[in-house]
């Protein structure tokens, strides 16, 4: 039993519609379904309706997560889950989180064409904002469902123009009614683009990830002194901009030392006010985005760049404010999981490896309440992602939906 191909496709095609923009620079149509967004309310009415025409049954939770529940020849068994997300970053491609939530869609429709039914039932879900990038909090969604996020604190979050998230919810009509708090599933699957070059550059068809990498994200507002940029001294100015960009600088310098092992560090938003030519800004909001396996060397890196921080505003005579946004520490995915994905593979004739995720992903909030993993397909051009460039081939989607079939059907079958 394989998965359609061709069939696949489309309905990824048929998603990528939804929040279409055409990128003037690159010449191409990329996705903007930011989340909570008309854009984003457009695609979960969407994939609702593939739901419903597939036979699930659709709930909707308090925090906008969507269930689509198809039955088991024994109902009271936890469910197996496949999912992902359906929101994007504003220049995203079609297949982040799509291919999850697609693919758990195909595998039920190969289950329908078969006429099989599975001893548990399967559950195919989509979960709110896991982007992060409008109101803050990555994986906010599955974070909420599984008790990491308190209800209320997501409730009250506000993305940069006030906008409130449970407000927003109510605007697209996706404040569901059902209790927030997941019953934990006997196994989760999600299968994704690497959004990275490693399968790529190795050849490899698909990934076997064997957990994801810890997370620290933070926002700084440095608090300086407006100036006219003509009439004031530079001995006699309080400049963010220049602590920011020596932030900036020293991320990379710690990379670079080697002394916090496979440290990743990034500065994705820097931000003047007013934001003009001929003033020296009075405050700058900039981001810090830190990764690492290695929880004690993250710690490490968080610890020693709050020193760091510090002393270039001390020198500048700048005021710092900061924030943490999100945290989640490196997750390892279960090796039953890890060992399923391997061997369907390899029964398909597929080439496979393990590999750390470098992005966050739902899977990784599940794998707090259940066995949880994730199977990897590679991308052209390196894996590009959230980027209009994304694309990977039917063939590869394909092989991996193929694969997360097998592994669903699987622990489908495990008795209680």
């Amino acid at each position: 039993m394989k998965i359609d191909a061709q069939r696949l496709q489309r309905e990824l095609d048929a998603l990528g519609e939804v929040g279409r923009y055409w990128d003037d620079g690159l010449q191409l149509w990329g996705v903007n379904r930011l989340a909570l967004t008309p854009a984003d309310g457009a695609g979960r009415r969407h994939v609702v309706e593939r739901m419903r025409v597939l036979g699930l049954a659709v709930t909707v939770d308090q925090i906008g997560n969507v269930y689509g529940r198809r039955s088991g020849r024994d109902d009271t068994l936890a469910p197996v889950m496949l999912g992902s997300h359906i929101d994007s970053v504003p220049t995203a491609g079609r297949f982040d989180g799509c291919l999850g939530v697609i693919g758990g869609l195909e595998v039920v429709a190969t289950l329908n064409d078969h006429t099989v039914t599975t001893l548990r039932p399967l559950v195919v879900a989509f979960f709110t904002d896991e982007e992060g990038c409008r109101f803050g909090t990555d994986m906010l969604g599955s974070a909420t469902a599984t008790g990491r996020l308190a209800l209320e604190d997501a409730y009250a979050l506000r993305d940069p123009d006030g906008k409130r998230l449970r407000d927003e919810l109510d605007a697209i009509g996706f404040r569901g009614d059902a209790p927030v708090r997941l019953p934990p599933p006997h196994a989760y699957l999600e299968c994704h683009v690497e959004q990275g070059p490693v399968l790529a550059h190795a050849g490899v068809q698909i990934g076997v990830v064997t957990g994801v990498q810890g997370i620290s994200w933070w926002e700084l507002t440095l608090h300086g002194r407006s100036a006219h940029a003509g009439t004031t001294p530079m001995e006699l100015r309080h400049d963010p901009g220049v602590v920011a960009a020596r932030i900036h600088v020293h991320l990379r310098d710690m990379v670079a030392s080697g002394a916090y092992g496979q440290l990743r560090a990034t500065m994705g938003r820097v931000q003047p006010y007013p934001g003009l030519v001929n003033i020296v800004p009075s405050r700058v909001v900039c981001t810090v985005d830190l990764r690492n396996p290695d929880e004690a060397a993250l710690r490490r890196a968080e610890a020693d760049l709050a020193v760091a921080i510090e002393q270039f505003a001390g020198a500048e005579g700048v005021r710092v404010e900061r924030r943490q946004t999100a945290r989640t520490p490196p997750i390892p995915f279960a090796p039953e999981v890890q060992a399923q994905v391997a061997a369907a593979a390899a029964a398909l004739g597929l080439s496979h490896a393990p590999l750390v995720s470098g992005a966050g992903h739902d899977a990784q909030e599940l794998a707090a309440v259940c066995r949880a993993g994730m199977v990897f397909v590679p991308g052209l051009y390196d894996g590009i992602s959230h980027n209009p460039r994304e694309l990977s081939t039917t063939e590869q989607i394909a092989a991996g939906v193929d694969v997360l079939l097998r592994v669903a059907l699987h622990f489908a079958e495990e008795p209680a």
